[in-house]
């Protein structure tokens, strides 16, 4: 669980600030290159507006104290100005230095005239065109060199994503450090909660081990009379009962110790996941028969998983118990057990009345019962740790664990586990 909650941390720690981060640069991005095309039109426009000879022929800063304010943002941009007439013949030009290959020059010139924009910027040529009818011979076409606003925007761009890439980089490191400082009284009341139950669980089997010893001396002694015999059995049931419960509390403490990584699981052997399921199966097979069901396998061969022979084969137990339990008989108990490329996946579906969308959300959670009918005085019902164990068994051996339930297909519950 802590792992969890730290990763959860990390991610929406990244994404707030990734989010941020990368609107604030962006922004930035869009905003220079609206400036940009804004620039390069006005120069277009200025060109195609002016007189010829007027224009300049190198390109000027904008702050040129020779030129009005409009005049120097036009001509901030290398223009060529071509007059055209209406055969295509070149008439006139301001002889501006754009270097542009007379081949290139004029198939760019076929295509401005074929075009049916007035206006194009060409980014693998770096270059950007503009056309207007001067009078009705003759046609203006001006042509802008983009490779410094190009260059430009691409260097923006990279540098804004290295910038990405390495405050990513930081931040990851920082909310790492951050989420382990955050969640340190987290997981010291995680191990507090722990080591009660554990405590408490051991603390507890004395005194009913001396209440269990107690009652069967009771039950042996002929001289208690019938009437009062019922509350010494009565009082034996209980002591049952909360030993069942206290042996549950101890084993999902241990399960807590595994998932949380403390102690791991008690053995890391190669178990044949096959053959157990197989054989789990088999064993709840008559008890499937005396609940009005049936049991149906379909288990891969030659599974292998590492982990604790005896969790594993809890975890199998609980499941196909539960399924056994739930089923209302329409249909079988189905267990299956398929091999991924490096997961297995172990299914068990039951027939049963399906699970409320809201229940399912809690169904691990420790002592949570859907309804009366899975309480323990109707004789299916435990003590609602059965799935919470099922759950630290799971997440202690790597993998995971989650339920589906419709009218349809049922109850299934899904346990994906890694692979040796």
């Amino acid at each position: 669980m802590i792992k969890t909650l730290k990763r959860k941390f990390v991610i929406i720690i990244m994404s707030l600030v990734s989010a941020v981060l990368i609107t604030v640069l962006g922004s930035s991005y869009v905003s220079a290159w609206q400036t940009q095309h804004e620039i390069m039109y006005d120069a277009l426009q200025h060109a195609i507006d002016g007189e010829l000879n007027d224009l300049p022929r190198l390109s000027m800063r904008p702050n040129d104290a020779a030129l009005s304010a409009d005049e120097a943002r036009g001509a901030s941009i290398l223009v060529l100005a071509i007059d055209i007439d209406e055969y295509g013949v070149v008439v006139a030009t301001n002889q501006a230095p754009l270097l542009i290959d007379s081949s290139v020059l004029s198939e760019l010139l076929d295509y401005v005239q074929q075009s049916q924009n007035d206006t194009e910027w060409d980014k693998s040529l770096h270059l950007a065109w503009q056309r207007a009818q001067k009078s009705s011979t003759t046609w203006r076409v001006v042509i802008a060199d983009t490779l410094a606003i190009d260059m430009g925007l691409r260097s923006l761009a990279i540098k804004d994503l290295v910038i990405v890439c390495l405050a990513m980089a930081a931040l990851l490191l920082i909310s790492i450090g951050l989420s382990t400082w955050v969640l340190v009284p987290v997981e010291q009341a995680w191990e507090q909660q722990r080591r009660f139950v554990a405590d408490a669980s051991h603390e507890l089997k004395t005194p009913l081990a001396v209440i269990s010893a107690n009652m069967q001396i009771l039950s042996a002694d002929t001289q208690i009379p019938t009437e009062a015999r019922r509350w010494v059995d009565s009082t034996a049931d209980e002591a049952e009962h909360m030993k069942g419960l206290v042996e549950e509390l101890l084993e999902l403490a241990r399960t807590d110790e595994g998932s949380m990584g403390t102690a791991g699981v008690r053995q890391q052997v190669d178990v044949d996941f096959s053959s157990m399921v197989e054989s789990c199966a088999l064993e709840f097979d008559a008890i499937a028969f005396e609940r009005g069901t049936s049991l149906e396998e379909d288990i891969a061969e030659g599974v292998h998983v590492v982990g604790d022979p005896e969790w594993l084969q809890r975890l199998c137990k609980i499941l196909i118990d539960n399924a056994c339990k739930y089923s209302d008989g329409a249909r079988p108990v189905r267990v299956t057990l398929v091999a991924e490329s490096r997961h297995c996946k172990l299914m068990v579906n039951n027939s049963g009345a399906p699970i409320d969308e809201e229940d399912l959300a809690h169904l691990f959670d420790r002592f949570y019962r859907t309804d009366k009918a899975r309480s323990r005085n109707n004789g299916a019902g435990g003590f609602g740790l059965g799935l919470a164990i099922a759950k630290g068994i799971a997440t202690s051996h790597g993998g995971d664990i989650n339920v589906t339930s419709t009218d349809v297909q049922g109850t299934t519950f899904v346990v994906t586990l890694p692979t040796a």
